[in-house]
């Protein structure tokens, strides 16, 4: 199987990866359509980018392209606010042929000093034998947001997936926190 590119949007991310699961695993407070044929979310650490493109409707206005799927260091949905961490699900359309058009809408506590509380861009899903990676990255400071945040993705008004993650202070999961090597930042 070839690596296709995978492409973050900025602190927001979507990725094609070269992992091939059919699973469904859930939290209880997911919502996953029927539509979809494998489906998996959690933390991880952010990969290395290679490269930017523009993504209006999100707060930094850019996107950073990826070329590797980050494996999760953990299927839960409590995320230390640690610059470096990401989270975010990987979702496959059931049968062999992805989706374009998928809206990724991410809502949040308000960023400090921004006031941003909602942020969008138009992404792919793949097909369940090769599906995508959609996340957040921590990239910069004020995104450090504790509070619920929730990822949505719809086409033409039909949700594919919802998932809540809470993000709370490093302090809170330090083991999950050191994960990226970040450890220096709960002293």
């Amino acid at each position: 199987m070839t690596a296709r590119p995978i492409l973050t949007f900025s602190a927001l991310g979507i990725a094609w990866g070269a992992v091939v699961f059919a699973e469904i695993r859930t939290d209880e407070t997911d919502f996953v359509s029927p539509l979809l044929g494998a489906f998996r979310a959690g933390v991880f650490c952010a990969p290395e980018t290679v490269g930017r493109r523009a993504a209006p409707d999100t707060v930094s206005g850019e996107t950073n392209i990826i070329d590797q799927t980050p494996p999760f260091a953990s299927y839960g949905r409590v995320v230390p606010a640690v610059l470096g961490i990401g989270f975010g699900a990987e979702a496959g359309i059931m049968g062999d042929i992805g989706t374009d058009g998928v809206l990724m809408t991410v809502t949040h506590p308000p960023f400090d000093g921004l006031g941003a509380t909602t942020q969008s861009f138009v992404t792919y899903i793949g097909p369940e034998t090769d599906p995508s990676i959609t996340f957040y990255q921590f990239d910069h400071p004020y995104e450090l947001a504790l509070g619920d945040w929730t990822m949505r993705a719809s086409q033409a008004g039909v949700t594919l997936y919802e998932v809540t993650y809470t993000v709370v202070p490093p302090e809170a999961l330090p083991e999950l926190a050191g994960i990226c090597g970040y450890q220096d930042l709960l002293s």
